[in-house]
């Protein structure tokens, strides 16, 4: 969370001239890029938490809404949630509890596969993700506390970092049409 007074020393650069000074050096930057990520991940989710706490949504129930609101059809494969949203197939099944026991999504049996599941948004669901939305726009993403290109960089740097761990693969080229 932000703080109404900041620190008067940075806390993470003060752990790297620790991590110099221990004569652990080969480690001291990517133990700066680690912490400095994560503090910067809870500074957002902070952000975050507080547009959705209106709409009692956490941010991976806002996720699942928004995914299945974005689909042609608002319903998708429990597995192809999972997928998409990079997450253990077991929080997303607790998170699509919760929503369905709020009236948010149906959880339905895939008619091809008796084992799948299928998950649709409601139109309550719907409605909510898009009130959720405009809220995440305005206090969060419109603004989300750099520079455009401060922002574009950053994506750019950690999509490099995200493609080397094998978080995702360029697409295939497509053919040209006829």
């Amino acid at each position: 969370m932000a703080r109404t007074h900041p620190l008067p020393v940075d806390p993470l650069a003060e752990a790297k001239r620790q991590w110099l000074a221990h004569g652990w050096t080969e480690a001291a930057d990517g133990m700066s890029l680690v912490t400095s990520v994560m503090r910067a991940q809870q500074l957002l989710l902070a952000r975050v938490d507080t547009a959705l706490r209106p709409f009692a949504l956490s941010f991976a129930r806002f996720e699942v809404l928004r995914l299945l609101a974005f689909s042609r059809t608002g319903l998708l494969p429990l597995s192809s949630v999972v997928a998409r949203l990079q997450v253990h197939a077991t929080s997303v099944s607790s998170t699509a509890d919760r929503l369905v026991r709020d009236g948010l999504i149906v959880r339905h049996r895939d008619p091809h596969d008796g084992r799948a599941a299928l998950l649709e948004v409601t139109d309550a669901g719907r409605a909510l993700v898009e009130r959720a939305t405009t809220a995440l726009n305005d206090e969060v993403f419109a603004d989300p506390g750099i520079s455009t290109q401060d922002a574009t960089d950053l994506v750019a740097i950690v999509a490099r970092m995200r493609k080397a761990a094998g978080d995702f693969a360029d697409p295939k080229p497509q053919p040209e049409p006829l």
